[in-house]
């Protein structure tokens, strides 16, 4: 991986095994795919030509707070934004998650505030985490 990419994220939820077959369809649109499966949840990776190009794991929740809803406005994660191919892309990534019943946020659309030609879906995960599918040229 290149100096300062992300090498893995990992994501706390409620119950990973009731958001297991979301992130199976979103990550694995984007061509992640499970490698490991464990009690409290699992990982998925991005491997492009057998190299290891991302990895997210999928994390049971703890502590006194683990039944809260995610809030993206306190401290912590706001949303994750992973890049797309292209405009048609993000637009074949939109029908997906019509199709799976995704919660959708915001549907394809330019938002030129965030730079010339950025065009983005703005869907959430089951527990309410913001996640963003982007093209920008």
């Amino acid at each position: 991986m290149k100096r300062g990419a992300v090498h893995h994220l990992d994501l706390t939820v409620k119950d990973p095994e009731a958001v297991k077959t979301f992130y199976q369809a979103v990550l694995g649109f984007m061509g992640y795919r499970i490698v490991d499966e464990y009690e409290y949840g699992f990982d998925m990776d991005l491997r492009i030509d057998g190299r290891l190009e991302g990895s997210v794991g999928v994390l049971k929740a703890r502590g006194e707070n683990a039944a809260r809803a995610h809030d993206r406005y306190s401290a912590g994660l706001h949303h994750l934004a992973w890049n797309a191919e292209s405009r048609a892309d993000v637009d074949a990534m939109y029908a997906h998650l019509v199709s799976i019943g995704a919660a959708i946020l915001d549907p394809p659309s330019d938002y030129p505030r965030y730079g010339n030609g950025y065009y983005a879906v703005f869907f959430a995960d089951p527990d309410g985490l913001k996640l963003e599918y982007v093209y920008k040229p």
